[in-house]
């Protein structure tokens, strides 16, 4: 009997089930986020997608051929008992890896649905993420318990299905054993296997040069974003991400980082320059231009989590959920930018980099021991305190997560208050902190104890899910408040509806109390990053996001000596823009501080972060050739790409490796 005969053509039996699974996940995934009312005139994208994706996914679906022949049909020929287990092991080897690759699909559903794109560079920063609130998450917004018992009824349609595979009839041996065309037959069978796995690894070629991957993906699905996005196997989107750690910027070399770090630096300081200052920090020393505004006594910056800008677009207008942010901006003394780039993808990217005067460039310096001991001088309370103010900052939440109980004293702020501290005890609360009109109640209550110059930071946490807040216990009605959406909102979608409603009204109710209290202040609401919580399809005929929404947070800012010329007719601005903007507001003429950036009250034609990019027309991420309009579209968003390189990522690259840089060197962080 020819065992490796036999055994082969199992193997290449249970091959084809893994690329069909892929197949069917893809299908799942457009069928469910698709952007467009229907696929009308998408055919041709749609096939490259699948073509694409199909050999793409090969690099890792190619395994189970190889696999399969090299320890159980070769073993088999020499083996007996181990040829006579060989489907058995079969089996259990792909129903391990089918199981596998479910799981990895239900993991992407689950971020596209939070995150608007597939596996990316986020899932690093979860690495030290609250583990309470992610399993809260998973199991209350995402139905966790329902998505683990789907294991039984997927594994046992998984086992029926490799147990037919292994079921369909084999052709009998060709030659008989013992004679030499016997094993040259063979031979040619396990050559010409290799051969076929390498093809098929390598995508439909035998030139590894020319394995399918992101920037080679037909024009024709690259230009629909959804598609392409749909076009990766979440296996190679994974492996993507464990070969771009967040940490690599640590195994630069300072050789390496020079020539990116050159690029962003002052005119008078290229050509290596920089090298000669104390820290390349130094670089950055800009000179205030004079007061705009009288000195306030207090100033606010108020960071609302997941406070986005897409809901107060006119398009959101009958969903009402936005309708504190709203009436702040109609003040005659609120100015506003609605093309506002967070300097974080996440909450805590986001909060460091205002902190700390520099990107986090997913370093996590929030969790970096040196961090918690000094900062860079570019640091926004250590800036304050030589204008006259104290620092403190207010979190909704226990400071101790992430850290920032450390790493908020080191870079200046002189009290961290956490609402789980100063809040009455039997506050309700979610996984991430303290109700927000709890917190910021009592954080009122508790200013008229302060009575000196101050800089308050303040960070709110409710609008975070999983969205299970008792909203009718706290006044939210979606039939009252927005009666012609209600309907239209799935039970998900009201709730994170209601959540921002909740968090708006509260957040706004505050602005309103400290304004009439201290009329003098600067207030500045800003939000971490973006949220996506109601889809565009809902109020208009557009159904995908746009990456203005996607990556776009808001901003507004109040004195009682604005007025709308203050911002210098800017359209864009950013984190990394406040800090400045604050200095030039208040500080003397000639008073010295350090900013990566310039203020908003100089004109901007452009602005980079280690995630995104932006400029008066298009906006767009610095991994990605592709990009979109800033202009707000009721319709189809259409996306254009760069011929060649993102002209951005340089720059952005530039100013991560400044954080390497620094991360390597904390001898050249303060002690304060």
């Amino acid at each position: 009997m020819n065992y490796f005969w036999q055994g082969l053509q199992q193997d290449y039996h249970i091959f084809v089930l893994a690329p069909i699974l892929c197949a069917i996940f893809r299908t799942i995934f457009i069928l469910v986020y698709k952007p467009y009312p229907s696929f009308k005139g998408k055919g041709v994208a749609l096939y490259h997608c699948y073509r694409y994706g199909f050999w793409w996914g090969m690099d890792f679906n190619a395994y189970v051929l190889l696999l399969s022949m090299i320890f159980v049909t070769i073993p088999g020929v020499f083996n007996n008992a181990w040829f006579h287990i060989g489907d058995s092991l079969r089996l259990t080897g792909l129903l391990i890896y089918s199981l596998f690759l479910y799981t990895a699909f239900v993991g992407k559903m689950i971020f596209y649905r939070q995150f608007n794109d597939t596996y990316n560079k986020l899932l690093w920063l979860g690495r030290n993420a609250e583990k309470h609130n992610l399993l809260d998450v998973f199991f209350k917004q995402y139905h966790g318990a329902i998505l683990l018992l789907s294991y039984l009824p997927v594994g046992a349609l998984l086992y029926g299905a490799i147990t037919l595979l292994l079921n369909i009839p084999m052709i009998p041996p060709i030659f008989e054993n013992g004679t030499v065309s016997y094993y040259t037959f063979n031979t040619c069978c396990f050559i010409g296997t290799i051969l076929f796995f390498y093809y098929c690894r390598y995508g439909g070629t035998f030139n590894h040069d020319d394995k399918p991957e992101w920037d080679e993906i037909p024009s024709v699905v690259k230009k629909d974003i959804f598609l392409s996005r749909a076009c990766i196997d979440d296996l190679c989107a994974l492996e993507n991400v464990w070969h771009n750690p967040l940490d690599a910027l640590l195994t630069h070399t300072d050789e390496d980082d020079e020539p990116l770090i050159d690029s962003i630096m002052p005119e008078k300081y290229k050509n290596l320059k920089w090298k000669e200052l104390s820290s390349p920090i130094e670089a950055f020393c800009r000179t205030a231009q004079g007061p705009r505004i009288k000195k306030p006594k207090n100033i606010f910056l108020i960071v609302g989590e997941s406070y986005t800008q897409y809901l107060l677009d006119n398009p959101y207008e009958q969903l009402h959920i936005m309708d504190g942010g709203k009436k702040f901006r109609k003040n005659p003394h609120t100015v506003s930018i609605d093309n506002f780039i967070p300097a974080g993808p996440l909450s805590r990217p986001s909060i460091v980099s205002l902190m700390s005067g520099i990107f986090d460039a997913r370093l996590e310096l929030n969790e970096r021991e040196d961090f918690w001991a000094g900062a860079t001088p570019a640091a926004l309370p250590i800036q304050l305190k030589k204008l006259g103010y104290k620092s403190i900052y207010w979190y909704g939440g226990n400071p101790t997560y992430g850290s920032f109980h450390k790493f908020a004293p080191a870079v200046g702020f002189d009290k961290v208050m956490g609402a789980t501290e100063f809040c009455p005890k039997d506050s309700p609360k979610t996984w991430v902190g303290i109700y927000d009109h709890i917190f910021l109640e009592k954080t009122t209550e508790l200013l008229k104890d302060i009575d000196e110059p101050t800089f308050h930071y303040i960070y709110t946490t409710s609008n975070h899910g999983p969205y299970k807040m008792p909203l009718k216990k706290l006044g939210f009605d979606a039939k009252t408040v927005m009666p012609n959406i209600a309907d239209k909102l799935n039970k998900r979608e009201n709730k994170a509806a209601g959540t921002y409603w909740y968090a708006d009204k509260a957040l706004q109710n505050f602005v309103d109390n400290i304004i009439k209290t201290y009329p003098d202040s600067l207030v500045i609401i800003t939000g971490d990053h973006s949220s996506l919580p109601i889809p565009p399809a809902t109020v208009m005929e557009r159904r995908d996001f746009s990456f203005r929404e996607t990556i776009c947070t808001s901003f507004a800012m109040y004195h009682r000596d604005f007025d709308k010329s203050i911002l210098a007719g800017n359209l864009i601005a950013s984190h990394m823009n406040i800090l400045p903007t604050i200095v030039e507001l208040i500080a003397p003429k000639g008073f010295k501080y350090y900013s990566l950036l310039p203020s908003m009250l100089t004109p901007l034609d452009h602005i980079v972060s280690p995630y995104h990019w932006i400029n008066n027309d298009n906006i767009g991420k610095i991994d990605e050739l592709t990009y979109q309009s800033t202009n707000v579209q009721t319709t189809t968003m259409e996306t254009h790409t760069f011929d060649g390189e993102n002209p951005y990522k340089n720059e952005s690259d530039g100013f991560s490796a400044l954080t390497g840089w620094l991360a390597r060197h904390p001898e050249l962080l303060q002690t304060n």
